[in-house]
Order: C-alpha cells, then sequence, then structure tokens
C-alpha cells in the first residue's frame, strides 16, 4: 500500500515537472524572452569581467609592492656594501697608521678602532648576506606573477571576445526564431492545422447563436410556452379532423366508413354462442 502511494506521489511529481518544462520551453521560444535572456547571460559574463579585472588588478598591486620591495632591498645592500666598504676603508687607514706609530699587526687588530670597523664589516656582510636571498625570492615570485597576470590578460581578452560573439549570436538567435515562427504560422496555415482570426471569431459567433438558442429553449419550458404550443396544435388537429368528419358525412363517404366498420353477419355468427 506504501509503495502504491509513494508510486503515485513520484509519478504526480512527474506530471507536474512535465507541465512545468513544456511551460517553461514554450516561453522560452518567444522572441522577447529569448532577447532578455541573452541580455542576461551579457551582463552575467560582464559581472565575471569586472571580478576578473579586480582580481587582475589585485595582482598587479601585489606586483608592485613587491617590485617596489626589491627596490628596497636592493638599496639597502647597495647602501650596506658601500658601508662595509667604509669600514674596511677605515680598518685600513687605522692600519697604517699604527704601523707608522711602530705598532705590530697583533698590537693594531686588538686595537680599540680596528675592532669596532671589523664589528661593523661583518655585521654589513652579515646583513647584506641576509637580504640578497630574500631579493632572490622576490624576483622568482615577480616572474611566476608576471605569467600569471599575462595569462589573466590573454584570458580576459578571450571573454571580451566572447561577449562580442553572444551579442552577434543574440541578434541572429532571435531572427532565426522569428523566422521560424513566422515560417511555422504560414505552414500551419497552409494545411488548416492552426486558425486564423475569422475562423475564430466565426466559431465563436456560433456558439454564441447555439447557446442564445438553448437560453430561449430554457426559457420557454420554464414559462410554459412549449405545453400551450402543443395544446394549441392538439385543438388544430381536432378542429380539422371535425371538419373532415363533416365533410365525408356530406358527400357520403361516412356512410359508407360506418358500413364498415359494422360487424356484418358473418362475424356475428361466428361469434361464440352463450348456452341457455
Amino acid at each position: 500500500m506504501l509503495k502504491a502511494v509513494g508510486r503515485y506521489f513520484r509519478a504526480l511529481g512527474y506530471l507536474v515537472t512535465g507541465r512545468i518544462d513544456a511551460a517553461r520551453r514554450a516561453i522560452s521560444t518567444s522572441p522577447y524572452v529569448v532577447n532578455a535572456t541573452y541580455d542576461q547571460i551579457i551582463e552575467e559574463k560582464k559581472k565575471s569581467i569586472q571580478q576578473f579585472k579586480d582580481a587582475i588588478a589585485r595582482l598587479i598591486v601585489q606586483h608592485d609592492e613587491k617590485m617596489n620591495r626589491i627596490r628596497a632591498l636592493s638599496d639597502e645592500i647597495n647602501r650596506m656594501e658601500q658601508l662595509k666598504e667604509g669600514a674596511a676603508a677605515k680598518a685600513r687607514t687605522t692600519v697604517e697608521k699604527l704601523r707608522a706609530q711602530g705598532m705590530d699587526l697583533a698590537a693594531i687588530k686588538a686595537g680599540e678602532d680596528y675592532q669596532k670597523c671589523m664589528l661593523a664589516f661583518n655585521d654589513f656582510t652579515s646583513r647584506i648576506e641576509e637580504k640578497t636571498p630574500r631579493i632572490a625570492e622576490l624576483e622568482k615570485e615577480l616572474t611566476d606573477m608576471d605569467q600569471t597576470i599575462q595569462g589573466h590578460k590573454i584570458q580576459l581578452q578571450q571573454m571580451l571576445r566572447e561577449i562580442d560573439r553572444v551579442k552577434e549570436e543574440q541578434a541572429v538567435a532571435v531572427a532565426e526564431i522569428i523566422t521560424a515562427r513566422e515560417e511555422q504560422e504560414l505552414n500551419d496555415m497552409l494545411v488548416g492545422i492552426s486558425q486564423d482570426r475569422t475562423s475564430r471569431d466565426l466559431a465563436e459567433m456560433r456558439q454564441l447563436r447555439d447557446e442564445m438558442k438553448a437560453k430561449a429553449r430554457i426559457s420557454r419550458e420554464l414559462a410554459g410556452t412549449d405545453t400551450k404550443v402543443q395544446e394549441a396544435q392538439f385543438l388544430e388537429y381536432a378542429r380539422q379532423h371535425k371538419t373532415s368528419d363533416e365533410f365525408d358525412k356530406l358527400i357520403g363517404l361516412a356512410e359508407s366508413a360506418d358500413k364498415s366498420e359494422r360487424p356484418t353477419d358473418t362475424d356475428k355468427t361466428s361469434e361464440p354462442r352463450l348456452p341457455e
């Protein structure tokens, strides 16, 4: 029982879905609907293109930020190189000066001026070594980002061309649907499948006439007109029959008719006799 009910509701759902699909297909064939549908598709594509442009713009912003970061790191490394060279130059000047004063190399290296120059040189060198790989990483990211942006730009151009193709297709589709519908209506008219306005008006007038006749008949029946007409027909028939009888009597046909209707002696003798 439950399975049968389930099949019933499932079949009912299929029926409703089928009718909805049929109605949707019928509406979808309208040129106005087709044109509006293409307009909606074009608008959706334009929205997608705008979103795509926004994404590319964000990538370009990130690209510019990385580029600015590379420039800043490069400038900082150049500055560190100059500072490192300055520390080395000062160390050389210090060594030459102390040697001129007769100090040995070990005492010079242990001196405060030499140690400051050496520590500064090492610090600048380590900072350069720290920032150089970061520049390499950023340059690699920029290379990949350049390829991505270029690919997105090509895809964006394809999307823009796709909109142009959809617009062309829109005009062709609407024209083809209008032409096909006109051709179908013409063919239907030729084979008598469809009815023009004259045929519809004629059918409506015939139906209206039949309805008026039916209403008049109902009115007659409700008012007793049909009964009166029948009674008048019966009275007229009786009057005509009486007149015919009088005419028959006048010309002697009534007597012969009476004789023909009277029973004969043979008929009388043939009747069974009652016992005395």
